[in-house]
């Protein structure tokens, strides 16, 4: 006799609960663990600082290193999905800057003329750019580990950046320059600011109100409108094109990719022009924001840019990640390395501290992730 079971209603709920249940699901996200320690930190710091944290200058200034450290964390978080590491990242924004501030303030060499600040920038871009494509280059017909390449390149072009321009403008700092944002287009679109109708509506409900009676703040950074365009063009690329499935498939097994097709180097190389762009368009910001430039800019934004993206629940290994964890991880680190102007009794050295146990626990907890999801492979 044929045991038949009738498909009841409780029986269909365990089926469920066996696959898993919502709960069991939403753990095997990778950035859900970056979401709660985001919603922690959001709470513990606005309660600490009394809601400055989150007033209208406060959120502005927040915002800022937010963007900062998001935009840098996408370039970085593409990388290792694909199973490499940039660590060069944080050089190459001293000598992005560098170099836009030099051709800003003394154009072109051999007396070729002044440069427009979209000159100066592209410019920039084209040799970061060239740098990024030579970096992948090595690595993808070497063998090497692109943590030793990219090593290399850290102590390369942090360098070179110093003793270069040391020579020719006596100084490892160029300051002084016009504030091109007040008069170019381009330059505010990195320098200005954005967003400001968020500020006018929080005006007009009553708030973002000085003490003279006048609106207190008008936008938010330039910065922040170029991370999030960088990162949704990003989420679009992984979620949503055969792009996204290259990386993520370079990554998870590489020799098995290349066997189905997938151009693996060109993926690879593309990853290390793009981190490269990152880098480039982090310097512009400072540049065109400040109106100085400093060889010493970046310094360890190499190592903040992956563990953000670590938090953020990208593998180390490589195959797995998102770029929504990154962009949770990144508010949520840019919250505490701000902390210190808002909460005065914490010492701005607890940032390292919690950066050191944070992307500990990020690693035992991701590596939790993938061992579910792969069956314990």
């Amino acid at each position: 006799m044929t045991d038949m079971t009738i498909a009841t209603p409780k029986r269909i709920e365990a089926d469920r609960l066996d696959k898993g249940g919502w709960l069991r699901q939403l753990t095997r996200h990778p950035e859900i663990g970056a979401f709660i320690v985001m919603a922690i930190v959001v709470l513990a710091i606005a309660v600490a600082s009394n809601g400055q944290a989150f007033n209208a200058l406060g959120l502005k200034n927040n915002l800022a290193v937010i963007a900062q450290l998001g935009i840098i964390a996408t370039g970085a978080c593409l990388l290792m999905i694909a199973g490499e590491f940039d660590i060069s990242i944080g050089s190459m924004i001293g000598f992005a800057g560098m170099v836009m501030a030099v051709l800003l303030k003394f154009g072109l060499p051999f007396g070729l003329g002044a440069v427009s600040p979209m000159g100066a920038f592209f410019l920039t871009l084209l040799v970061t750019l060239s740098i990024g494509w030579f970096i992948g280059q090595i690595v993808v017909r070497s063998g090497l580990s692109s943590f030793i390449v990219t090593l290399a390149f850290l102590f390369f072009l942090r360098g070179s950046t110093e003793v270069g321009f040391r020579f020719f403008t006596n100084s490892t700092m160029v300051s002084g320059l016009p504030d091109y944002k007040a008069t170019s287009w381009f330059a505010d679109l990195f320098g200005g600011q954005t967003f400001g109708w968020i500020y006018d509506i929080w005006y007009q409900l009553g708030g973002n109100i000085n003490r003279a009676g006048v609106q207190w703040v008008h936008g938010f950074d330039a910065k922040v409108l170029w991370w999030l365009v960088i990162a949704g063009v990003a989420w679009v690329v992984l979620a949503r094109t055969q792009a996204g499935n290259w990386i993520y498939a370079t990554g998870d097994n590489i020799e098995s990719a290349r066997k189905n097709g997938v151009p693996v180097n060109k993926v690879r190389v593309s990853l290390f022009m793009f981190s490269a762009f990152c880098a480039t368009v982090f310097a512009a910001c400072q540049v065109f924001e400040t109106n100085t430039a400093d060889a010493a800019k970046g310094n360890l934004k190499e190592l903040e840019a992956i563990a953000i993206a670590v938090v953020g629940g990208t593998l180390m290994s490589g195959g797995f990640g998102s770029v929504l964890g990154v962009l949770f991880g990144a508010i949520t680190f840019g919250l505490v390395a701000n902390a210190v102007f808002f909460i005065p009794a914490i010492d701005g050295s607890y940032y390292r501290v919690f950066v050191g146990m944070v992307l500990l626990l990020a690693v035992f907890l991701n590596e939790g992730v993938r061992k579910r999801i792969t069956g314990g492979l």
